[in-house]
């Protein structure tokens, strides 16, 4: 899994890219069935932004997975940088489960099926 980081606005410090690793890294152990072809490409965009009436350090957090004919996308805004990467990798979590659910489970039901028919 290859992991791209951005930072806007924001200096992107040792220790956060080594947190966004680790996160964003406990995802390869869902993502490993779909590196047959090539490679998955993860990018994570980190950055400081004061959206419309909200003041002080604000923090968004997205990711995009690459996949098989589907990219996967989450997104966060927090006060804490950290609690946003938290939340994108539980959504981001969601979203493989659910892509994996879609497309390789419904080829193994559909086997059982065909063989409880020619029984």
């Amino acid at each position: 899994m290859n992991i791209i980081i951005k930072a806007t606005q924001l200096d992107l410090t040792p220790a956060i890219r080594e947190y966004v690793e680790t996160k964003i890294g406990l995802l390869d152990k869902l993502l490993k069935k779909f590196e047959i072809k090539s490679e998955i490409k993860v990018e994570v965009e980190i950055a400081r932004s004061t959206k419309h009436h909200r003041h002080g350090n604000v923090f968004y957090a997205e990711a995009n997975i690459h996949l098989p004919k589907k990219t996967l996308r989450a997104e966060h805004f927090d006060v804490d940088i950290r609690i946003a990467i938290d939340n994108i990798k539980k959504k981001l979590y969601q979203e493989i489960v659910k892509y994996k659910d879609l497309h390789i489970s419904a080829p193994v039901r559909r086997a059982k099926c065909a063989k409880k028919i020619s029984e």
